[in-house]
């Protein structure tokens, strides 16, 4: 997995590539310490291949880090194979993805 941050002013997009799984989900927790510091944080996805229910716990533990701080996180440029899974799951009711 590679992990590239980019910052905008007040926003932050992190772009995800290669697979989120157990092993790789602790590097991009890792990643996200500061997360509450910028109003809006974007994950761009555009080259992530797949996503486990580690991934998901990342998404949603940042999620709630960023509705409790009262910003905003999306996801973009999902594959449908990580859309089948937001689907299934339920975190297209949780998470804002475009």
């Amino acid at each position: 997995m590679n992990i590239n941050k980019v910052t905008d002013g007040k926003n932050i997009t992190i772009s995800v590539s290669g697979r989120l799984d157990t092993n790789t989900s602790p590097v991009l927790e890792s990643n996200i310490t500061d997360i509450e510091s910028y109003e809006s944080l974007i994950f761009d996805f555009e080259n992530l291949d797949y996503i486990s229910s580690a991934g998901l716990r990342v998404l949603l533990s940042a999620q709630k880090r960023m509705n409790k701080a009262n910003k905003t996180l999306s996801i973009i440029n999902c594959n449908e194979t990580v859309k089948d899974v937001f689907d299934i799951t339920g975190f297209t009711d949780i998470l804002t993805i475009e």
